[in-house]
């Protein structure tokens, strides 16, 4: 089973039901992958959806990730640093690194160095790739 890391924007993008990505958070509760997260990365989907939606929607797609089978909890031990124009976007790389996860899903610019990067080797899927897949 793919296992995945979804930046911020991706999971905000998929939680609506009349989103076209809400194939993501549909998916990931069918079991169609693995998201892997921190709690760095849960910290900051809270932080962002409450922003952009309300705290209480913020409180209940965490609980769902929480309580959702199909997410692993992963502490990275490493800070790989590799993303030096947004340094806050490290935290995804060191999770996928961490998890051994098949990719990220991004649209952000910023992973882009990744493809650069031999090693460690971390694939970037944009949304609408990631969707299609399931």
């Amino acid at each position: 089973m793919k296992r995945v890391v979804l930046d911020t924007n991706c999971l905000l993008a998929s939680i609506s039901s009349r989103s076209e990505f809400f194939v993501v958070w549909r998916g990931l509760h069918e079991g169609r992958y693995i998201l892997c997260v921190s709690n760095d990365i849960l910290s900051e989907y809270e932080e962002i959806i409450a922003q952009k939606t309300t705290s209480s929607v913020a409180k209940h797609v965490v609980d769902a990730l929480v309580d959702c089978d199909f997410v692993e909890f992963v502490d990275p031990q490493f800070k790989l640093g590799l993303i030096t124009n947004d340094p806050d976007d490290n935290k995804f790389v060191d999770c996928a690194f961490a998890a051994n996860a098949t990719f990220i899903v991004s649209e952000d610019r910023h992973f882009d160095v990744l493809s650069a990067i031999d090693f460690p080797k971390i694939l970037v899927l944009k949304l609408k790739q990631f969707a299609a897949m399931l």
